[in-house]
């Protein structure tokens, strides 16, 4: 099979299509041919050098795919080949194929095409796991998102908005302010202009978020608990703006609130699989209903996978960037 490779770390260059040995579908795995997958920044990271995929996990990068089960492994039930399926993986989806634990399956919803569906597994699997199963984001409640325009961003829009939450966002532009309102969102807020601490206390009558996703790390340590409301709860799922930053413990106290952090990829499979089973179970009937939808910016062909990394990187998208099979 063919797979992108990184035989150096470095710039979008560094990433090259090359002929590799095909995988096998261990004991619990299937095996998928990929039809697409989608640009996160932990493959960036990756591709730099900083972001090794787990132990025993693909070289390849890629945090998720879509295609069709090719094989079956052993001790595997409820899936078969010709199936469609999209995957939460650890690596590996920047390939033909791909072996996947089936804890980590996902059935392509109705009404979704197959290259589309390479768009939901991981960010939908970190916004779920993160708002809902940790942070426990109500109906009613204000929830505050970063990067409101990015792939994680629209779906985080989506979901809160489906539950009756009432959703600010954080966002560059004007264009990618107004694709997070149509969206749903209530408040938008232009960070380049604006503070969004002040902001979101005048909009929530000086109340703040009561769940905040952020994906900037330690720049917005401290207004991001600043804008907490009392009994706030803050996520943690990215370091864009730095990995150290000074923690008011006092404000934090004075608020009754909680920080949590976490990454996905170098989750035990137990965990990720009751992770994937809790977004089939909650969130599979909306997409499948056209309540959710991910936002697909550009599908670019796989071996072009250089090109993708480089508008990831400038930030000129909004929603996801997919790479697909030629042909």
């Amino acid at each position: 099979m063919h797979a992108i490779t990184i035989p150096e770390p470095g710039g979008p260059e560094a990433l090259v299509w090359d002929e590799v040995p095909d995988p096998v579908a261990g004991e619990g795995e299937v095996l998928v041919d990929v039809v697409a997958t989608a640009v996160n920044r932990a493959d960036l990271l990756q591709r730099q050098g900083f972001y090794d995929p787990p132990p025993g996990s693909s070289r390849y990068p890629g945090l998720e795919c879509s295609g069709r089960i090719a094989a079956v492994g052993p001790g595997v039930s409820g899936w078969a080949a010709g199936d469609e399926v999209c995957a939460l993986l650890s690596g590996g989806g920047y390939a033909e194929k791909v072996a996947v634990p089936a804890g980590q399956l996902l059935p392509v919803p109705e009404g979704l095409s197959v290259d589309r569906a390479a768009a939901l597994p991981e960010v939908v699997c970190t916004v779920w796991s993160n708002v809902f199963m940790i942070a426990h984001l109500r109906p009613g409640e204000t929830f505050l998102v970063h990067g409101g325009s990015s792939g994680i961003g629209t779906m985080a829009i989506q979901l809160a908005k489906a539950v009756g939450a009432k959703v600010a966002v954080t966002a560059g532009t004007a264009e990618k302010l107004e694709c997070c309102a149509e969206l749903g969102a209530d408040i938008l807020i232009n960070y380049r202009e604006q503070d969004f601490v002040a902001e979101l206390r005048e909009a929530t009558d000086g109340k703040g978020a009561d769940v905040i996703l952020d994906n900037m790390g330690a720049k917005y340590l401290d207004r991001n608990v600043q804008a907490l409301a009392v009994n706030g709860r803050l996520a943690i799922i990215g370091m864009q703006g730095g990995v150290k930053g000074e923690l008011n413990i006092g404000a934090l106290l004075a608020k009754r609130a909680a920080i949590s952090a976490t990454t996905l990829r170098a989750r035990p499979l137990e965990e990720k699989a009751a992770i994937v089973a809790a977004v089939r179970e909650h969130v599979w009937p909306l997409v499948s209903g056209g309540h959710v939808r991910p936002v697909v910016h550009r599908e670019i062909p796989m071996p072009d996978a250089a090109e993708a990394h480089r508008i990831v990187e400038d930030s000129s998208h909004i929603g996801k960037v997919l790479l697909v099979m030629p042909g």
